[in-house]
């Protein structure tokens, strides 16, 4: 079987890192992604994707990514689910990455040296 996504797409917001009680570093990011082709009022959509970063993916893309910056983020696509306060079952579909590429110009305040272009997750 195949599970591989690749996307290439603006990050909706600043990247926050966070650390499972483990230590583990993880990163939570949305990818607007725009589609192909124009809607019927001649305008380009997107589509929002959430994304999983873990470890060095995500300390990386926390440190030097701003919202806005493209990203190039190829992983599988996982399913899962829990259930919300409310007590109703809520399913979530998101791209776990495997590999981020930065694409876009650096933010101000990035240090060229320490930047690294693609980030391995294992």
């Amino acid at each position: 079987m195949i599970n591989q996504v690749t996307l290439v797409g603006r990050l909706t917001k600043d990247p926050e890192l966070k650390v499972t009680p483990e230590g583990t570093p993880v990163a939570h990011v949305t990818l607007a992604v725009n589609r192909h082709f124009r809607n019927h009022n001649g305008e380009i959509d997107a589509d929002f994707v959430q994304c999983t970063l873990w470890r060095k993916a995500a300390e990386n893309t926390c440190q030097y990514c701003r919202k806005g910056s493209v990203v190039g983020i190829t992983g599988r696509l996982q399913t899962r689910n829990y259930d919300n306060k409310e007590g109703k079952r809520v399913y979530v579909t998101e791209v776990v990455a495997e590999t981020v590429r930065f694409l876009g110009a650096k933010p101000q305040g990035v240090v060229p040296e320490q930047k690294q272009e693609e980030v391995p997750i294992g």
